[in-house]
């Protein structure tokens, strides 16, 4: 480096790399200036300065100073070196490989450039490349340990477990026999461990075992050892050596769900789907009562038998484990018993016994059987969970008079409050749900989850200022919405996204999808820095598992909702574009293909200079606020310059934005059916038929009894039956793939659409949902049958569902259901009176619903006690108030809220 100067400058050159490294940018940059006076030049000082100009936030005159550079010295290891680390700044991997790439054809054993090709590659999944380099890192500096775990994790990532172990294995034999030294041995004994778990990979359980007890001593991390011990012993069938470690792991934890279920399979007593014979549970409940004897404390050993007991026995089991927790007030009861109303016949049980419950503490005050009286508040807490069980069974009348009767009996626990809004929430009633839900904050406003409670609930009732507001009381000063992205808050974005769809701003619902994309986009850059990290840590198994995770990091629901989200946002656009984006695009299509690039070209110029002014403007303003005592500038949050989205809707080709999320989601959820609903809808506006078959396909094979499948079958064959005749030879080669693999789709075997149709209905005839898919394709196929398709729905009837509950019938049909149902009505069929008669139908079901105006829509739902008198609270009925007075004074409350709420008296 700086090898062409003098030795003068050649020292200066020598300082620019120190300052560099040592983030001291100011002093690089004079002495870069000082080299460059004498020779103004000189390529890899030029570089050398550009990369200082980078981390200084100077970007465009960075990349000129790095470009010029290289122009002067294109035969510079170390100017392309710069480049590409110019590039790998502006997170352009690609291109910075490239560099790195053209630096080691000029210098093939630079160690620091080979190190840097190796994390990129590891970014990248390039793991041929990976090992290759890898491979030349340890072969040019064979003496680093970080080189020979870097080549083994190499090939473990390449699938090539077997050969990391022998690059491991070779990396122990160059070691002392008193190795590690003490500041080493945990570091050595991860290595240790990781070793292990590839030869469990590989299969050779036995030598991990021989490994592990050779290597015992130098293992620092026992619990680790003693898990993997226990597991590997488990797979070579050697149960009740595995049993006894798993037993010594139980003592230490016997809260831990994975040792207990070890243990039942070291006793040969686990099925994979819940099924037992009798003498499995026998012998299960012989277990868990040895277990509960041993850990009295443990609730997990009290709990999980109620996944496999039955009967009467599941009943007794379930009332011992309830009482306690009633007495204690656990709100959180009811989410621990919730799985088990997917077991037939359980939800039944559990309604006979909380009634009980119930109806014991209520008239003699303690529990059936049990002398001992109970506190006041056990009624209270199990009213919440009678109420809390009703609403799980959509039995919401039921519901709300059970929680309002808790509230009556003691008004100040802000979890009824809450429980009320969610049950409302099912019940239909969006906005009845969000006052509620605000009427929880309040009484404890430092409480960040009921604020977020809040928050999601006032979005539900897509009250969004207000619920922005609501969520801005917990963030920095500022600009507080930005904080809110800052924090990667996904769920208030997602939410917030769906609630501008709903009320067609696309903008806005665009901005909001596309922001939770960008944070799985930094969520994959920020593995960047542990590429080094956790091979210089020796944290190996913790650095595999990260990769693993981050490879399937984009199968996240989060990531699936934002992607559908844009999805649908860009095919709505598609079909309804905005006027003004409409114009523009007429206008372009006018002008000749030269003239629309230069013009597009403009426009990205002007708005990129717009940004920089903005930019320059807000630092300009925010100088004397943002500087620090030191007399430093914090650095200033880039301007938006489109906080509406605005220009997000006035995209040229909505199908091909929508496009690339598309094919996100095929890639990592394949297996959810909305994947596949959305590749036919896009498909089919795009005319691409053979891609909208194979989702037809997909669809077919994950739920052919879905009625959204039936929908896309009937709808594309439909549509093909249509099409005139194959005339082009892409048509016909079109047509002979349908015809081809027509006859593999059993549903179409020798039967016309309107047979298909007829047998679809004919197999779910007792399904709303089914019925109304059938109506409507009945419709699709034969028009002159309007009649008859809506008499298929108005003759739907609303069947009791299996296990009914002691209160009352439980009826079948769901509430989003019934507003599907008249949505297509209202609006496919377009027979309003029908709808309307729809619409009175199901009001009688749904009381509560605002969408259909029940009986019980307007009323309101806000407890009358002193809560509503207390002016420090705000109004319920008016939360907006309540943002303001918060607003007005702390952010957190005042302690006078407290003093109100303490007077308020025990009913």
């Amino acid at each position: 480096m700086g090898s062409s100067l003098p030795p003068k400058e050649a020292n200066l050159f020598k300082v620019i790399v120190k300052s560099y490294e040592t983030k001291q940018y100011k002093k690089g940059l004079k002495a870069a200036d000082s080299i460059l006076k004498k020779f103004p030049d000189h390529g890899e000082t030029l570089s050398m300065k550009g990369l200082t100009l980078n981390c200084m936030d100077r970007k465009s005159e960075a990349y000129e100073l790095v470009r010029r550079g290289l122009k002067n010295d294109l035969k510079s290891h170390v100017c392309w070196h710069v480049y590409g680390l110019l590039y790998r700044s502006d997170r352009e991997y690609r291109e910075a490989i490239k560099c790195y790439r053209n630096a080691l054809r000029i210098d093939p054993d630079n160690i620091e450039i080979l190190r840097d090709l190796s994390l990129l590659q590891a970014q990248m999944r390039d793991l041929s490349g990976f090992v290759e380099t890898r491979q030349q890192l340890l072969t040019l500096k064979p003496n680093h340990r970080m080189n020979w775990i870097g080549f083994a994790v190499a090939h473990h990532l390449s699938s090539n477990s077997s050969k990391a172990i022998e690059v491991l294995e070779a990396y122990e034999g160059t070691l002392e026999d008193d190795y590690p030294p003490e500041n080493e041995r945990y570091e050595h004994g991860e290595m240790l461990l990781y070793k292990i778990s590839l030869l469990e990979e590989c299969g050779m359980l036995d030598r991990a075992l021989e490994e592990m007890h050779k290597m015992e001593s130098k293992i620092v991390d026992k619990l680790s050892f003693r898990e993997q011990m226990a597991c590997i012993l488990l797979k070579l069938r050697r149960f009740e050596e595995a049993e006894k470690i798993y037993r010594s792991l139980l003592f230490m934890n016997p809260d831990n769900y994975k040792y207990l279920i070890a243990l039942q399979k070291c006793l040969g007593l686990y099925s994979e789907n819940g099924q037992y014979s009798a003498d499995d549970v026998e012998r299960l409940s012989a277990l868990y009562k040895s277990l509960k004897e041993e850990y009295s404390w443990s609730s997990a050993v009290k709990r999980i038998p109620l996944d496999f007991l039955e009967g009467e026995k599941f009943q007794e089991a379930a009332d011992n484990y309830v009482r306690p927790l009633l007495t204690k007030g656990v709100p959180s009861l009811f989410s621990d018993l919730s799985p088990l109303y997917e077991h037939p016949g359980k939800a039944n049980i559990l309604e006979q016994l909380f009634l009980k419950l119930e109806d014991s503490i209520r008239t003699s005050g303690c529990f059936p059987g049990s002398p001992q009286m109970e506190p006041p508040s056990t009624l209270m807490w199990t009213l919440l969970l009678v109420s809390q069980h009703y609403d799980r069974r959509s039995q919401y009348d039921i519901a709300l008079d059970k929680i309002d009767e808790a509230i009556l009996h003691t008004p100040t626990v802000i979890d009824l409050y809450s429980i009320k809004g969610n049950i409302l929430q099912h019940a239909g009633n969006f906005s009845a749900a969000a006052a509620l839900a605000n009427e929880a904050r309040s009484m404890d406003l430092a409480d960040r989850y009921l604020n977020s409670e809040c928050v999601m609930q006032m979005l539900q009732a897509d009250q969004v200022g207000l619920a922005e507001k609501t969520a801005v009381l917990f963030t920095k000063d500022g600009d507080q919405h930005n904080n809110l992205h800052d924090m990667q808050c996904m769920w208030y974005e997602l939410a917030s996204g769906e609630s501008y769809f709903r009320q067609g701003d696309l903008g806005r619902a665009l901005k909001n999808f596309l922001a939770v994309e960008k944070h799985y986009t930094d969520m994959t850059e920020d593995q960047f820095d542990f590429h080094s990290y956790c091979l210089r840590k020796m944290t190996l198994r913790a650095y595999v598992s990260m990769l693993k995770f981050q490879d399937r990091l984009h199968a996240h629901e989060y990531f699936h909702k934002a992607a559908a989200g844009a999805i649908r946002c860009y095919m709505k656009l598609h079909d309804s574009p905005s006027k003004s984006s409409a114009e523009e695009n007429d206008e372009m299509s006018k002008l000749p293909a030269a003239q629309r690039k230069k013009l597009r070209q403009k426009q990205k110029k002007a708005e990129a200079r717009a940004k920089r002014e903005a930019e320059e403007k807000q630092e300009d303003e925010t100088t004397s606020s943002n500087s620090m005592k030191s007399g430093k500038k914090q650095q200033s949050r880039p301007v938006d310059l489109d906080p509406h989205g605005e220009k997000l809707v006035q995209v040229e080709d909505p199908l091909t934005e929508a496009t690339k999320y598309l094919k996100l989601l095929q890639n990592n959820s394949s297996d959810s059916l909305e994947t596949h609903l959305l590749s036919f809808e896009l498909n089919m506006r795009k005319q691409k038929v053979l891609l909208a078959f194979q989702a037809v396909k997909q669809l077919i094979r994950l739920d052919e009894d879905s009625p959204d499948s039936h929908r896309c079958l009937i709808r594309f064959f439909h549509k093909i039956n249509s099409l005139p005749a194959a005339g082009t030879d892409s048509e016909k080669l079109i047509w002979n793939v349908l015809e081809a693999e027509r006859p593999d789709l059993r549903q179409l075997h020798g039967k016309s659409l309107v047979e298909v149709n007829s047998n679809f209905l004919e197999k779910h005839n007792a399904s709303l949902t089914h019925r109304a898919a059938a109506a409507e394709m009945m419709y699709l196929l034969e028009p002159d049958k309007k009649l008859q398709a809506i008499k298929l729905i108005e003759d739907s009837t609303n069947n009791t569902a299996s296990g009914n509950g002691v209160v009352g019938p439980i009826k079948e049909w769901g509430i989003q259901d019934c507003i599907n149902v008249h949505k297509l009505l209202d609006t496919v069929l377009a027979e309003h009176d029908v709808a309307n008669r729809w619409k009175v139908r199901c009001a009688e079901y749904f009381p509560c619903s605002t969408y259909f105006e029940g009986a019980r829509s307007a009323t309101s739902y806000i407890a009358d006690s002193s809560f509503e008198s207390s002016t420090e609270n705000g109004n319920v009925l008016n939360p907006e108030a309540k943002i303001k007075e918060a607003d007005a004074g702390a952010l957190n409350g005042t302690v006078h809220i407290v003093d109100d709420l303490s007077n308020l008296s025990m009913r």
